[in-house]
């Protein structure tokens, strides 16, 4: 991540803990002059915003700092620690939407000054969801998962407000109480859901879970652009720390290139990669050497004076053989993966 961007990423995340504050402060307002226990629910809902807001702020701070010797790979994953505590929180939320939902079925009483109380926590609701919007889209454009986290929280946030909302109104118009309780225990689910989810995709995080899409994505940009003198690519692995992108792999070249040859290639296949994935990224190619006969079979290099067996078909490069830990052509190749020479001659 650019410094550029981590400092509008804390800026964002700055705004998003006054916010919380200041809704917090809001609904506490409206519970007090309406006594109603669901617009409580979304008060107490909001402390997770508060406290999740101040982890966020610290983790985006940590994770700005530059790497050093004892964390070599950047503070990057540190966004994963706050989003997954982040996901907890919102659980946790929604189980007390559900809670005090029931608790107030049980034990109903007479609301007050709802119209006033509806009004302000309405209000609450619109400006969590834009701030939510506006965090989501900057934490995707600068590969914050601790921004897009805290957005996504806002918006959880608004949808069980908006149930609230949705429950008081009908209270006001048909005196039916228990129709607020129905309502947030709906909400309190999908808040619950939403936790699942930010909590599901920091632990793919944390375990270096592979990011299949991404993968094809790099895949298919090296297809379009391999040089003859890339006999294969394999063992190809990318893992994400914040917004870096730690990409690594074994590229097979001719097995008499000098070192300078041989740089010259990696040097090229990371010019192709930058290119096309423009983000905060870190490389680390390691040069194999092809093996005669095996490897001729799927070279398609003209020049070489030490072939040992012809030229078959150029094998397409696919998520499947990229990313196994073997030279292509050193076991049998289905013979529909090979394609013809002129097909595939990207000289």
């Amino acid at each position: 991540m650019s410094h550029s961007a981590a400092i509008v990423n804390i800026r964002v995340q700055t705004l998003v803990v006054t916010l919380s504050c200041l809704l917090f402060a809001v609904k506490l307002l409206a519970y007090f002059m309406t006594e109603s226990v669901a617009i409580l629910t979304d008060a107490l809902e909001s402390t997770v915003n508060v406290v999740t807001g101040f982890t966020g702020l610290y983790s985006l701070k940590i994770a700005a700092r530059p790497r050093d010797v004892n964390h070599p790979y950047g503070h990057g994953k540190v966004e994963l620690i706050s989003a997954s505590f982040e996901g907890i929180l919102i659980l946790i939320a929604g189980l007390i939407i559900i809670y005090e939902a029931i608790t107030n079925l049980l034990h109903p009483h007479v609301l007050r000054e709802l119209d006033f109380g509806i009004a302000l926590i309405m209000g609450t609701a619109i400006v969590n969801y834009a701030m939510g919007w506006y965090c989501i889209r900057v934490g995707r454009k600068n590969h914050s998962l601790a921004l897009q986290a805290t957005g996504k929280h806002l918006q959880a946030d608004t949808w069980s407000t908006l149930g609230i909302v949705a429950g008081l109104i009908l209270i006001r118009l048909t005196q039916l109480s228990w129709l607020d309780s129905a309502v947030a225990i709906l909400f309190g689910v999908l808040v619950i859901v939403e936790g699942a989810k930010i909590i599901r995709q920091t632990i793919a995080g944390i375990m270096d879970e592979a990011d299949t899409e991404l993968l094809k994505q790099v895949i298919q940009v090296l297809n379009a652009s391999k040089s003859d003198n890339w006999v294969d690519l394999h063992n190809l692995r990318i893992i994400k720390y914040g917004a870096i992108l730690h990409l690594d792999c074994h590229l097979t070249v001719p097995w008499y290139f000098n070192v300078n040859e041989g740089h010259k290639e990696v040097d090229d296949l990371e010019r192709i990669i930058r290119k096309h994935f423009p983000r905060s990224l870190e490389m680390f190619v390691h040069t194999d050497g092809c093996v005669p006969p095996a490897s001729c079979r799927v070279c398609p290099l003209d020049k070489c004076a030490v072939r040992q067996q012809d030229f078959e078909g150029r094998l397409e490069w696919t998520f499947e053989n990229v990313t196994s830990n073997r030279k292509h052509g050193m076991q049998d190749e289905p013979a529909s993966g090979l394609l013809s020479g002129r097909q595939t001659d990207n000289s």
